[in-house]
């Protein structure tokens, strides 16, 4: 079992930057490839970015490539989300999941039902 609590959210300019920081209580948090996920209103979860049990491999979805760097320390059983330039259509809750099906050393899925564990969310909130 893995509990999962994220940090972080705010309200910033479009252009700034935040750090979300997930916290994760339970055994063997390195095993877990993990992602993160957001949902702005009335839209689906969506698939922001992922990375494996040690933290070597990660991927991000086109949207937020090249401004947001997912990271983790496993020692502090922590994953982070680095989110920069940010605009107004990045606001949504910001969501971590653990994805147990696979094996750590693997790339987490991109579908939210790869992911077993989830967070309560932080919200994001970019003004123009």
């Amino acid at each position: 079992q893995v509990q999962l609590v994220e940090s972080g959210g705010g309200l910033v300019q479009a252009g700034g930057s935040l750090r979300l920081s997930c916290a994760a209580s339970g055994r063997a948090f390195s095993n877990y490839p993990m992602g993160w996920f957001r949902q702005a209103p009335g839209k689906g979860r969506e698939f922001v970015a992922g990375i494996t049990g040690s933290g070597r491999s990660k991927y991000y979805s086109d949207s937020v490539k090249g401004r947001f760097i997912i990271s983790r320390d496993n020692a502090k059983n922590t994953v982070y989300l680095q989110i920069s330039s940010l605009q107004p259509e990045d606001t949504a809750v910001y969501y971590c999941a653990a994805d147990s099906s696979r094996r750590d050393w693997q790339l987490p899925g991109r579908s939210y039902f790869d992911y077993d564990y989830w967070g309560q969310g932080t919200q994001v909130t970019v003004s123009s």
